[in-house]
């Protein structure tokens, strides 16, 4: 069994001998600490954080991690405090354990909340110290480990989490050696008997290819000793996990993934890998297209590497990677390297470099935090932006940005920045204009344009492929109707008090905090807002407003009622001011207004059948009128009966396109060999710009009934 005098040893390779009596303190300290307890294997339960400290050890990490590594279970399992570790160990140790705590003694309703909650908490400790996450990525696969002694739906449940979150972010810090082994131990757990004929399949099939792979070893080595080139040849294994996705989703049967050798050189400096990788496509032919390189432009992870693909002898294809020793350590380690280096007492720019690339990747998570509703949705953000394909873009200085495959112009703008995107109005593809739902290709060039009154759309959530994007179209989208909900609510009971000669300016200063206090709310921008999005009545709340300001409600409910004014729309009051797609209603028509829950103002013309089951209840109803000064269009429906022949749409759009109005959507229906109906929707400012319309279109030969339609 491995002891804590096997630790002591290794570490004595990379610290000095007081660094690893502090690592030997904090093991005495948990062993004491969890003395009697066990897992569910048997074992005394302090094997699991030595186990722990050992995966840190072997990625070089500082005392101060192997520390936390033995303490990480000791404030949630037994008695200990934060404040007792940080008294006995300092505080840098004690915020570390704290932040890999599985704060396990909240309850949730659901284990769906709970594991989003403890993932919340995590970013919050990895912003204060990426430490944190290596620590947890390290106590994470122990358990991966000794997965067998729990019951199988809890292994299915930990295996899922930790394939969905874990190995992903591994992969995002760069550490290889993690993610691959917890993506294995994760399918061996979900798909027992798949990962089992895999293995022995992949046992199977190196026993046939040794031969051939030693042949490519050979030739490969041989043609650098020829040139005089410094590198190492060693074959590159596949991953159980890496097989299987390749056989599902390209379907193609396991004789044909393992018909690729793949191959790894290791040189010593940068130089030396671009000689090389002339080398290799003088000695075999390189496949077109199959040629990346990740040193120009590293991964996100500070992953680093030529990768090339070449057709071997009898059109096999070899796969190989060319990287310096700094960029193997890189690429096994992430960001763990930055400690790596650490340890040797050199600051190496491509460890410090990984370090940097991780702390934007956290800052970018607690953004997404910040605006996300609650800690389901973070992590489904969070999911989302892990594991993308990458492509890299251009700003207009040069620097690159790297964005996921499928990515458009907006998750371009928000990359940037937030405000870039929330007022982002067009854009120009290398220099020429694109529409901003374009899907960006690597190389491109792009310049945002924007505009100072400019806000985020809708629409934008229907093609955004990026969780910061959005995340912050969601939180702008939110604030904004918050705002105008704020503002619809104002106007709404101010008018509702007007009917009691009053309004919220002329009330005394105690009459709405009592109200406040009624209804238990905050502030006065809560109550207007629940008021402008239809979950309270204005004329309710104005009634008790008033009752609260004379004291006595039979007095204020017979006060003698002031007709007021209907309310003026315009249009462009933005989200909580929708216009009712039924009836299609047009400055110029009689409308008037539906409180509907969490929307707001429903504008319908009040012909409107959708309106016969409310007409009773003057609560719900508001009475409307168009403002004098409108500049948006509206949408509105006809049904035209024409008689059918060629060039009819063409004729159709023509017309309209000419009286300054716009085709939003046609559809045609035959009725008979002779005779079409023809459904068009169609933008026009107000109901003389229509009429005018309808005018232009009756003077077309072929028609017959024109019609408005809406019920």
């Amino acid at each position: 069994m491995f002891t804590i005098d096997d630790l002591a040893d290794r570490l004595g390779g990379y610290l000095p001998p007081d660094e690893i009596q502090q690592v030997k303190r904090a093991f005495y300290y948990a062993e004491q600490a969890h003395d009697g307890q066990r897992r569910r294997s048997g074992e005394p339960y302090v094997t699991h954080p030595l186990a722990v400290a050992n995966i840190l050890a072997n990625m070089h990490m500082d005392h101060q991690s192997l520390m936390s590594a033995m303490l990480h279970d000791v404030i949630e399992d037994t008695g200990v405090s934060k404040e007792a570790l940080a008294e006995q160990f300092g505080k840098p140790v004690a915020e570390l354990v704290d932040g890999v705590s599985k704060l396990t003694q909240i309850t949730f309703e659901d284990k769906a909340v709970a594991q989003a909650e403890n993932f919340q908490k995590m970013v919050l400790a990895m912003s204060r110290d990426i430490r944190v996450i290596i620590v947890k990525l390290a106590d994470r696969l122990h358990n991966m480990r000794t997965l067998g002694a729990l019951r199988p739906e809890k292994k299915r449940r930990i295996a899922r989490e930790t394939l969905e979150i874990y190995a992903r972010i591994a992969s995002r810090l760069g550490i290889n050696t993690i993610r691959v082994e917890l993506e294995d131990l994760s399918f061996q757990a979900l798909h027992p008997m798949r990962a089992e004929r895999i293995k022995r399949a992949v046992s199977s099939a190196r026993g046939h290819r040794r031969s051939a792979i030693r042949q490519i070893q050979t030739a490969l080595q041989k043609s650098l000793d020829d040139e005089g080139l410094a590198g190492t040849v060693v074959g590159r294994q596949k991953h159980l996990l890496s097989i299987y996705k390749k056989m599902r989703d390209q379907r193609k049967p396991f004789a044909e993934i393992m018909d690729v050798f793949g191959f790894r050189i290791i040189t010593e400096d940068v130089d030396s890998c671009y000689r090389i990788l002339g080398v290799v496509h003088n000695l075999y032919k390189p496949v077109p297209g199959r040629f990346k390189d990740y040193i120009a432009i590293p991964k996100a992870n500070g992953y680093q590497s030529l990768h090339t693909t070449l057709f071997g002898s009898g059109g096999m294809p070899i796969e190989v990677q060319i990287r310096t020793r700094e960029m193997e350590a890189m690429a096994n380690n992430g960001i763990a390297a930055h400690w790596l280096y650490k340890a040797g007492q050199t600051d190496h720019p491509i460890a410090e470099g990984s370090h940097a690339r991780a702390r934007e990747w956290v800052k970018g998570l607690l953004e997404m935090q910040r605006h996300a509703g609650d800690s389901l949705e973070f992590i489904e953000h969070v999911k989302n932006d892990l594991f993308p394909d990458d492509i890299y873009v251009f700003t207009p200085r040069g620097d690159i940005m790297e964005l996921p495959q499928g990515a458009t112009v907006i998750d371009f703008a928000y990359a940037v920045h937030t405000d870039i995107g929330n007022s982002c109005i067009a854009c120009r593809i290398d220099r020429h204009l694109a529409p901003l739902s374009t899907r960006l290709e690597s190389g491109q060039t792009l310049e945002i344009i924007t505009a100072p009154g400019a806000r985020p759309n809708l629409a934008w959530l229907n093609f955004v492929v990026t969780a910061k994007a959005r995340s912050a179209i969601r939180h702008a989208l939110k604030h904004q109707q918050q705002t105008e909900a704020v503002q619809l609510g104002r106007r709404l009971l101010n008018k509702a008090l007007a009917d009691f000669e009053t309004s919220l300016e002329e009330l005394p200063e105690h009459v709405l905090p009592e109200l406040l206090d009624e209804l238990t709310l905050n502030n006065e921008e809560s109550l207007l807002e629940s008021i402008g999005l239809g979950t309270r009545v204005a004329h309710v709340v104005a009634r008790r407003l008033v009752d609260l300001l004379h004291g006595d409600a039979t007095e204020a409910g017979e006060r003698t009622l002031v007709s007021q004014g209907p309310i003026v729309i315009s249009g462009a009051e933005g989200m909580v001011i929708k216009f009712a797609r039924c009836c299609h209603p047009l400055p110029g028509d009689p409308v008037v207004g539906h409180l509907s829950v969490g929307k707001g103002i429903v504008v319908h013309r009040t012909e409107c059948r959708n309106l016969d089951e409310l007409k009773g209840d003057p609560d719900k109803l508001f009475a409307l009128e168009w403002s004098n000064e409108i500049s948006e269009d509206f949408p509105v429906a006809l049904r035209i009966e024409i008689e059918s022949r060629r060039g009819l749409v063409a004729e159709l759009a023509s017309l309209v396109t000419d009286a300054d109005a716009n085709i939003e959507r046609i559809g045609i229906e035959e009725r008979d060999a002779r005779l079409s109906i023809v459904h068009l929707t169609l933008a026009v400012r107000d109901r003389v710009h229509l009429a005018r319309l309808i005018k232009r279109i009756r003077n077309l030969s072929h028609v017959g009934k024109i019609t408005r339609v809406g019920n």
